[in-house]
């Protein structure tokens, strides 16, 4: 097996799927690249038995063959060598890898291609959508936070992707904030909901292009994304996520419009005076005034302060935590926001005012009792 490749272009590609690589796994080979060579494509695969990756690059090859490359040792040794081409020789019977430079030779060993997982492909029979990578980004990115770190609760771990024909919907959960993301206009012909992972979706978010189109196929048990040169393969959660449009409060005709900078800045002053474990505060909401208050009295600390803004409705006291709302705007992109409110028992929507069209996100956060 040989092959003449761009170490830039190589280190890119290995960049790419450096991902789905593991360390200290229960399989050694999982901390390998595949190398498949074929003509003149070099095909690059990684997995975790989660996630699998698999991308390529074209190089001057000579001799087809496949081996497992060891991930971080030649990671390591391309990223320190300057731009030129790179020559691998391979012995597939006794694995010894060989790495030509201009200006010197190193030798490693890899391991028997036959140990590495099968890398999935998508079938005919498979469904599939095609949705914009900027609209997958932003869902991954705008949502993952509020996905539940409880390994009792396998359904609210995750994203939850909701696809009705031409939208899909980004869902996430912890039973104490949820996100809910709607895009429109995106290519389908399938209703169905996918559940995955929060670490397989934050990974994808991390190596999509900002443009171009991802196709999304999937099956009983797997989720494939497709685009460019790259295949991104991860497994379905077994789990049913909660009916969240239940859980909406309707009817809230209570609406604090505020700058979103300011309200953040406040939030996080408040933190430093608010109870540790609950990081409760308190939003004394009148006409056209909101005052924000935190303490704790174990260590006899209390905060205040008043809050220019917009608010038309019913006077209000409600508790919220602090630490959720720091989390929901931060993620949040516009100048001001709008708080919806039922009543201070009832869960907080929380909306960007200025949204792309064919874009609907929507927070929700539970108060303090």
């Amino acid at each position: 097996m040989k092959f003449t490749v761009s170490t830039s272009g190589l280190t890119k590609q290995l960049q790419l799927a450096a991902g789905a690589l593991t360390s200290n796994p229960v399989m050694p080979v999982l901390e390998d690249f595949l190398f498949e060579l074929k003509g003149n494509t070099l095909n690059i695969a990684s997995s975790n038995l989660e996630v699998s990756i698999r991308t390529s690059i074209e190089v001057s090859g000579s001799k087809n063959g496949k081996i497992a490359v060891p991930g971080k040792t030649i990671l390591d040794v391309l990223k320190s060598l300057p731009e030129q081409p790179l020559t691998f020789e391979i012995n597939l019977e006794t694995r010894g890898i060989e790495l030509l430079s201009a200006s010197g030779k190193y030798k490693l060993v890899g391991e028997n291609s036959a140990d590495f997982p099968e890398i999935e492909t998508p079938s005919e029979a498979d469904d599939k959508i095609e949705i914009s990578s900027e609209f997958l980004k932003k869902g991954i990115d705008k949502s993952s936070f509020a996905a539940s770190n409880d390994e009792m609760r396998q359904n609210m771990r995750g994203i939850n992707l909701n696809i009705d024909f031409n939208q899909i919907t980004f869902a996430t959960t912890d039973a104490q904030k949820l996100v809910r993301y709607r895009f429109l206009d995106i290519t389908s012909n399938v209703a169905t909901s996918l559940l995955l992972t929060k670490k397989s979706m934050q990974l994808l978010s991390s190596i999509l292009p900002k443009d171009g189109k991802v196709a999304i196929h999937f099956n009983k048990s797997k989720v494939f994304f497709i685009y460019d040169n790259i295949l991104f393969t991860t497994r379905l959660v077994d789990a049913k996520f909660p009916d969240y449009n239940a859980v909406i409060p309707v009817d809230n005709s209570n609406i604090l419009t505020i700058n979103r900078d300011e309200i953040l800045s406040t939030l996080k002053r408040m933190t430093i005076f608010a109870n540790k474990s609950t990081s409760q505060i308190v939003m004394s909401l009148n006409e056209g005034s909101l005052t924000m208050n935190a303490q704790d009295f174990d260590f006899n600390n209390e905060a205040t302060e008043q809050l220019s803004c917009s608010y038309e409705g019913e006077s209000l006291n409600i508790g919220l935590s602090a630490k959720n709302l720091i989390e929901m705007l931060s993620v949040l992109d516009s100048e001001s926001v709008q708080f919806q409110f039922n009543s201070s028992n009832k869960p907080v929507l929380l909306v960007p005012t200025d949204q792309k069209k064919g874009e609907d996100l929507l927070m929700l956060i539970v108060t303090n009792s």
